[in-house]
């Protein structure tokens, strides 16, 4: 299950913009960079399409920039934007551009000759045809573009939304969120499944291209998952929250109901079918378990104790086995 809220068109540009100045808080997610390298035009790629990779384009430095030869005519002044949507406003920051030359290079690669944080960005090119690359966040766009004489003005169309996500337990019980994240998924030319983002934190704002995306919670570390496709529209936050049928669970062995935990057990917790789902050695262990049936083993020297339960999607609850 999962609740979706989608500001108006309006609001968008205000809130992509604040998204961006969150964004470099989050930079251990690779958020503030393309999820792909620079592609290729087309028309120029040998073979087969290259196949986008999940990790960002700047996860290694770039490829210098190059000066090739000079193509002629004296250097013209280049404005370049970027527009969240054809329609849509200009993005006011967060955009890193690139600029290549259109012909590939003995290793097939087009040649990085300029690049820019600003935005708008300025640069100054001879008349021509270049490939401008512009990324914001994870998401990106190119076009071929022609260089006149005298001052140009292009706007490259990102096509770009928001995603921001949450999770709650069934019943709209609220979940820590140090106990939570989420990994981003899309689909690439021949249906593969992508990684575009891991690790996500609750309520951070994701730059994507709009298209579906499959969005899978995590809540804690053993087996509660809660999965999702949304779609990212152009110039949209969309907001979702996707429901955990799962609880919180304490585990406790005691010589009596209620009494004092019991130090130097161990503990195990297995499936009905016998899958070992969690492990500790702790007198009171806390995990997050999916709902189901459920072994609960608690091992003190050479005694072992045992006894089934049941999780239900719920509020944090004590399990004890009873020595007696």
């Amino acid at each position: 299950m999962v609740t979706l809220k989608r500001p108006h068109l309006a609001l968008a540009a205000s809130i992509l913009m604040a998204a961006s100045l969150f964004a470099p808080h989050h930079a251990a997610f690779a958020q503030e960079v393309a999820p792909v390298p620079p592609p290729r035009p087309a028309e120029l790629t040998d073979g087969e399409p290259e196949t986008p990779t999940a990790e960002p384009s700047d996860s290694t430095p770039d490829q210098p920039v190059v000066q090739p030869t000079p193509k002629p005519g004296k250097p013209q002044p280049v404005t370049i934007s970027a527009k969240v949507a054809e329609e849509g406003d200009i993005i006011p920051q967060g955009i890193v551009w690139r600029v290549f030359s259109t012909t590939p290079n003995d290793q097939g690669e087009l040649d990085l000759l300029d690049k820019s944080e600003e935005t708008p960005a300025v640069f100054s090119l001879s008349p021509g045809q270049y490939v401008v690359h512009a990324a914001y966040g994870l998401a990106q766009a190119s076009d071929t573009v022609t260089v006149e004489p005298g001052p140009n003005q292009i706007d490259i169309i990102l096509d770009v939304g928001g995603l921001k996500l949450n999770a709650s337990i069934s019943g709209d019980i609220n979940i820590p969120d140090r106990f939570l994240r989420f990994n981003v998924h899309t689909r690439d030319a021949e249906g593969q499944s992508v990684l575009v983002a891991r690790a996500v934190q609750p309520d951070q704002t994701l730059h994507l291209n709009s298209g579906t995306y499959s969005v899978t919670s995590y809540f804690g570390n053993v087996n509660a998952t809660a999965k999702a496709d949304l779609q990212v529209k152009p110039g949209q936050l969309t907001e979702a929250t996707l429901y955990h049928k799962a609880a919180q669970v304490t585990f406790k062995l005691v010589s009596e109901p209620g009494g004092e935990a019991i130090a130097d057990t161990s503990w195990i917790v297995k499936t009905q079918s016998g899958e070992t789902v969690y492990e500790e050695a702790t007198a009171f262990p806390a995990t997050v378990l999916a709902q189901g049936e459920y072994i609960l083993l608690a091992r003190l020297g050479d005694r072992v104790f045992n006894r089934e339960f049941e999780v239900l999607p719920g509020l944090p609850r004590e399990i004890e086995i009873i020595t007696q």
